[in-house]
């Protein structure tokens, strides 16, 4: 790396660990209100109505607003401003303003309108199951929640932008509203409703309202506040569209595959939506924080050492790898070892039941299993795109959809017919196909000589098996000797946990320890 390229390398870690940060702060927020929903609206009929009312709008943002949209737009818009003047900017953000925001707010009336339509599509098993009263409440809320589609789509735009001027804070910050709307809503407006879920579906549109507003002053401090013009003939308008058409592609696996879940859970009994919500929110912090911090702060760097082929992109990415794993694998121990405990301290509380909590650490244990390729194909995946190849993981993605596909039918019927758990097969099948995921995208590598010279991973992957199987052994020795989680109050289920956890984390840093792990091991191996 040449003197001048240091500065900016600098800049980039500093700025992921700023979005790491706001990543940090927007998932505890999450956290708390995960509690409150569990608190005041459970895991019934209403509330897979409002989960399902609440992923419709957030399907479609990730898969055009923060997927193909930003994959597109951001690279057009930096290259612009590279190339041309500021006057040329400002052309082309209102020119897209005006074309995305039309093409947003008509999608947007359509499904207001056609509410039960889109509801009928993604709560299709209410229907089959004569659970009209479950759907009716799912059309109504979806009316309330889908302009949020809008909002928060312009908000990513804006985002964009700022983020093109390395003005990284305040879109990384914007999450946060979010979570403050809802938890807001559950615990003060909820607990004086008939239907308290009326109040999450009004939170999650004045979020929408916030999180756009926060952007604008930034924008208008730059000069880019848009005023929307409509001209899809112009050159660089028509460059975004056929940009997106590939990244919608890539986009939408993932999201299919968990829009395919929603429909299935919506065919089993009532709750299945919410246990498996309420698990995936756990396997989402590790996930959401580890994983793609560490995601984020490699890319730039592969993207410099494979092009300058100087020897240390096979260094790099197998420190990732092993910067995940030594989360990843205690990780996903303690969350089948604490999957009862972390459940009935976090959410067990007013509208939740015992039963909903065993029904959702079941589903949390099978998501459990597969954390460590879920957060794996973060960083594999990141080698790939900085080597400019997008083909070889959506291709990968593909068959990985393809497989949960048959493996929901192998898993989800059998499990259904002799125990009525049919949402810990979707959870199973996830956590199969994402290990076939990871597999593929690490073989490709492999096929690439990416990992050639990169000998001493068996007995660094000895060290952190030792260690995560003493944890589990301390771990599970305490949970002997302590109460049922169903019978104790907050303050001591608290009080429990936090032996558990800090029992897992010492005997783990310590076994790493023994076992030789120092930590000059943790440091890349390259200069």
């Amino acid at each position: 790396m040449t003197d001048s390229a240091r500065p900016k390398a600098k800049g980039l870690l500093r700025s992921s660990a700023i979005v790491s940060g706001m990543t940090m702060i927007s998932r505890v927020l999450g956290l708390v209100r995960d509690i409150l929903l569990a608190r005041f609206i459970g895991a019934g009929g209403e509330a897979d109505a409002f989960y399902i009312a609440f992923k419709v709008p957030n399907f479609l943002r990730r898969l055009f607003a923060e997927g193909a949209f930003a994959q597109a737009f951001v690279p057009v818009l930096s290259e612009l401003r590279q190339s041309g003047p500021h006057a040329a900017v400002k052309h082309f953000v209102d020119r897209i303003a005006g074309c995305l925001g039309l093409s947003l707010l008509l999608i947007t009336v359509l499904v207001v309108i056609a509410a039960p339509l889109v509801a009928a599509i993604f709560g299709f098993g209410f229907i089959v199951n004569d659970q009209w009263q479950k759907f009716w409440l799912t059309s109504e809320l979806l009316r309330i929640t889908f302009p949020y589609l809008f909002l928060i789509s312009m908000t990513g735009f804006a985002g964009g932008i700022l983020n093109s001027y390395d003005r990284f804070a305040v879109p990384a910050l914007t999450p946060v509203f979010l979570n403050l709307s809802l938890i807001t809503a559950a615990a003060f407006v909820s607990p004086h409703l008939a239907q308290p879920v009326y109040a999450l579906a009004w939170a999650v549109f004045v979020a929408g309202v916030l999180q756009l507003a926060l952007q604008l002053p930034y924008l208008a401090r730059l000069s880019l506040l848009p005023r929307p013009k409509l001209d899809w003939k112009d050159k660089q308008v028509k460059k975004v569209l056929k940009l997106m058409a590939p990244a919608i592609f890539g986009v939408s696996v993932s999201q299919i595959n968990l829009t395919l879940d929603t429909i299935l859970a919506s065919f089993l009994v009532d709750g299945s939506i919410g246990w498996l919500f309420f698990s995936d929110r756990l396997i989402e912090l590790p996930l959401g924080v580890f994983a793609v911090g560490i995601a984020t702060v490699i890319l730039p760097n592969l993207s410099r050492q494979f092009s300058a082929d100087d020897g240390r992109f096979g260094a790099t990415l197998a420190w990732a790898m092993q910067m995940v794993l030594l989360i990843a694998i205690p990780a996903a121990l303690a969350l089948i070892l604490l999957a009862k405990p972390l459940l009935y301290t976090l959410f067990q509380y007013g509208e939740m039941s015992a039963h909903d909590m065993d029904m959702a650490a079941l589903s949390l244990r099978a998501y459990a299993v597969g954390l460590c390729a879920f957060m794996l194909i973060k960083v594999l995946a990141s080698a790939y795109f900085s080597r400019q190849d997008m083909k070889t993981p959506v291709r990968i993605g593909v068959i990985a959809m393809i497989a949960n596909m048959f493996l929901n039918l192998i898993f989800v019927l059998p499990l259904l017919w002799l125990w009525n758990i049919g949402h810990v097969g979707l959870a199973a099948a996830t956590s199969c196909s994402a290990a076939l995921n990871a597999f593929l995208l690490y073989r490709g590598l492999s096929k690439l000589s990416v990992f050639d010279g990169q000998g001493h991973w068996p007995i660094y992957l000895l060290r952190l098996v030792f260690a995560a199987l003493v944890m589990s052994a301390v771990v599970y020795w305490l949970m002997a000797q302590q109460q049922d989680y169903a019978a104790l109050d907050w303050f001591d289920r608290c009080l429990q946990l936090g032996v558990l956890v800090g029992g897992g984390l010492v005997s783990y840093g310590f076994a790493l320890l023994l076992a030789g792990m120092r930590p000059r091991h943790l440091k890349p191996t390259h200069a």
